[in-house]
């Protein structure tokens, strides 16, 4: 079997839990396994990395975020050396690979560059001559400028999901400091159950809406590639049937199920731009400016015009904020809006379920529970298994218990 290891930052987070990686690098390997492993660089590093950077500029220009690349792309190339090193201290050939030399391409779209292509043929090759590869997340290159590119925050996950892809891995295992996928955040309710196996689609979902176990992109080219992709814990005894299990809707998911999870978001930001003529094609135009800005927007709402003005509400993260206030502001001109809100006191629940497809009464039960606790909804958004709704930041875990128990997920 061919098997992509995948190892975040706490796993790697000192050099006794590289050597701890090794050993479950040495498990797989004793299996009868072939191995490829992809790493994360050590925890802390990337944050001191970016305020480095930070402390030296802003960030928002694509000239600087390029050379945001080159710093940040470090720490994954230390992690990557150092746990070769180690695999050979114990007997076992290794070689490390960082982005570029695999080769992973991709987009020229700095701090956050999306995957082109990578081709399997270079680690093929090195398996034949080698026990073991390890290969730098969260890292590539753009081709035609020949800079390094990152992947942006998780970006190892898609890093690790694409290269299963590339050289047709039978299993992608994602390591973390978790031991799978919860129906909610352990650390807000006691209550919260692991789940042995959950959907592509909903676990895109939970990713998207603020679960922290996977990044969002790794799940949907997971999806795209149909990699068989497994949640587990770097700190605890695996076997076989540990963690959770990414799967296809048409797998063994109990339709009996109604809702999966809920999860739960601080990173947003409201912005409101009001007073906007309502005419056609001034809204293109500001959802326009973002997109050129790379800005990822979620949850949209237009009021109803009145005496020929409208107001614009959305919500994108709290990384994006400050290209989205210069994306907003080069088209002022154009929108003749009269000013722009900033909410940054608010958090994001998501109910989510495939179950939500085939039965009804979901956003009944969630609103009422809500409203029964004295819960204000600010925003809603829907999706066929998801309703999100924004709240006020200071109810936000109580929201998530009481949901969590309303659709019966405890324990």
């Amino acid at each position: 079997m061919l098997v992509v290891q995948k190892f975040g930052g706490t796993s790697v987070g000192d050099i006794a839990r590289i050597k701890n990686v090794a050993k479950k690098v040495k498990q797989e390997i004793d299996l009868g396994n072939k191995v490829v492993v992809v790493v994360s660089a050590m925890s802390g590093v990337t944050n001191q990395l970016v305020d480095y950077c930070n402390q030296v500029s802003t960030l928002t220009t694509q000239d600087a975020l390029a050379e945001y690349d080159s710093v940040a792309a470090t720490g994954e190339q230390v992690t990557c050396g150092l746990l070769a090193l180690e695999l050979q201290s114990i007997g076992y050939k290794a070689r490390s690979f960082l982005g570029w030399q695999v080769p992973v391409t991709t987009d020229d779209v700095h701090s956050k560059a999306r995957i082109d292509e990578i081709d399997g043929t270079a680690i093929l090759e090195a398996m034949k001559k080698y026990d073991v590869v390890v290969v730098a997340g969260f890292q590539g290159i753009h081709v035609a400028s020949k800079r390094i590119s990152t992947l942006g925050r998780g970006g190892s996950d898609t890093s690790a999901v694409a290269v299963a892809a590339a050289i047709k891995a039978d299993r992608c295992d994602i390591y973390t400091d978790v031991d799978g996928v919860y129906t909610t955040d352990p650390r807000i309710t006691d209550k919260a159950q692991k789940l042995d196996k959950v959907t592509y689609e909903e676990m895109l979902e939970m990713a998207y809406s603020g679960s922290k176990v996977l990044q969002t992109r790794s799940v949907a080219m997971a999806m795209a590639h149909n990699v068989r992709v497994r949640v587990l814990s770097t700190f605890a005894e695996t076997t076989e049937t540990s963690g959770t299990v990414l799967v296809n809707n048409n797998e063994e998911v109990m339709e009996k199920r109604l809702i999966t999870g809920i999860s739960y978001s601080k990173n947003d930001v409201r912005i409101t731009i009001t007073k906007v003529p309502d005419r056609p094609g001034l809204s293109a135009s500001i959802f326009g400016a973002l997109a050129q800005a790379e800005v990822n927007v979620d949850m949209i709402v237009q009021n109803i015009s009145e005496e020929g003005f409208t107001d614009v509400t959305f919500t994108t993260s709290k990384e994006e904020l400050e290209r989205a206030k210069l994306a907003i502001d080069s088209v002022k001109s154009e929108a003749k809006y009269e000013e722009v809100k900033f909410d940054e006191n608010i958090a994001k629940i998501s109910v989510i379920g495939v179950g939500m497809i085939s039965h009804s009464g979901v956003a009944h039960t969630m609103f009422k529970t809500l409203a029964d606790k004295g819960i204000n909804i600010s925003l809603i958004s829907t999706s066929e298994i998801k309703i999100s709704v924004l709240i006020a930041k200071e109810y936000g875990e109580l929201a998530v218990r009481v949901l969590h128990t309303a659709f019966e997920l405890d324990k």
